[in-house]
Formats: structure tokens, sequence, C-alpha cells
């Protein structure tokens, strides 16, 4: 949702975080400065757990890198209106970006569809993705179509969108595991108890 090849992430047990897990990654360049990105990877957690992180709006701003503000501007039901803001650098230049999107919350679908209304892009619209995976555990896929505005350079700015699109991936996944890591260990403190 901001500015979001083979990288790695995260746990295949979620009490083993040293095991590292791939990220599966495709670019589709398109015409008129766009660009189609995806990710996905799997998770050792249940889909309760990502989603609970991945609609947490007020708060993703303490665990996704580069995004520098997120508001709930509005909720009607299970459409949300959010406002964020990311920042980064690149080549020298500090480079910022605001969009207000319309999110619909579909979690029997196991998806979370989003679309820019304004902001400083042409296009900005995607979805995330949470389903079982046969091995166990969920799959957590990322799909984005952005759509550069006149001026902006897409091509020097691609490389930063796959990385970005990696991080994100991989900080929605760390919380996820933290906290459902702190559900555990407060539930064994009070077993003990």
């Amino acid at each position: 949702m901001t500015l979001l090849a083979t990288s790695v992430l995260l746990a295949t047990n979620p009490t083993q975080s040293s095991v590292l897990e791939p990220i599966e990654q495709q670019i589709e360049r398109l015409p008129n400065a766009t660009r189609r990105l995806a990710a996905q990877l799997r998770l050792p957690l249940e889909i309760e757990a990502v989603w609970a992180v991945l609609t947490d709006y007020d708060r993703l701003t303490s665990f996704i890198p580069n995004l520098i503000s997120s508001r709930v501007v509005s909720r009607d039901g299970l459409e949300v209106v959010l406002e964020q803001e990311g920042a980064q650098r690149f080549a020298g230049l500090k480079f910022t970006a605001k969009v207000t999107l319309e999110l619909r919350e579909r979690r029997p679908d196991g998806m979370l569809d989003f679309r820019m209304v304004s902001g400083d892009f042409r296009r900005f619209e995607g979805a995330w993705f949470i389903c079982p995976d046969p091995l166990g555990g969920v799959r957590l896929r990322y799909e984005v179509l952005i759509q550069a505005c006149r001026g902006m350079p897409i091509g020097l700015i691609e490389q930063r969108l796959k990385e970005d699109l990696s991080m994100n991936l991989r900080a929605v996944a760390a919380e996820a595991l933290k906290r459902t890591n702190a559900a555990a260990q407060i539930q064994a403190e009070a077993t003990i108890s």
C-alpha cells in the first residue's frame, strides 16, 4: 500500500525466525509509465493473524518501512477510506507520495482490495490476498498496478518499487509473527499461573 527476483523472508516455523522463506516476485512493464508488481510468500501463521495486521490501518506506520502516515478517514461497513503518505530517498533525492485509497475488506474471500481515489499517481490499485497454503500456514500475496504521473521517472523508481514490495511483505510477516508469539507467550504465562 505504500510505494511498496527473489528475496528472502522470515520463518517457516514461528519459533525459529532464523529459517528463511523466499519471496516470489514478478514485475510487468506496461505502456504509459505503468508497472504491475506482485509478490508472495508463505507464512507459518493463521489467516486471522495476518488479516489483523493488514487491517490495523492506524498502526501501519509502526512497522511498514517508509510509510510516514496512515489514517482512516472513514469507514462504512467493510469499506474504508484511508489516507497514506510514503517517503524515501533514491538517487540522492527525497521522494514522497500521498494517496487516498478506497479499500474493501473481503475477509471471507481472503482479499483486501484497494484503489486510489486521489493522490500522486495517475493510477494506484491492487489487492492483498491471504489463503491457506497446502504445505501449512498461509500464502500472503500483494499485487499492485502503478501508473506514474507525467514527469515521474518510472524507470528510475522501478527497482525501488521492487525492493519496497519485498520489504513491505517482510514487515507485515514480522509484525504478524511478533503478535502471534506475544499472544502465545501471554497464553503460556496464564496457563502456568
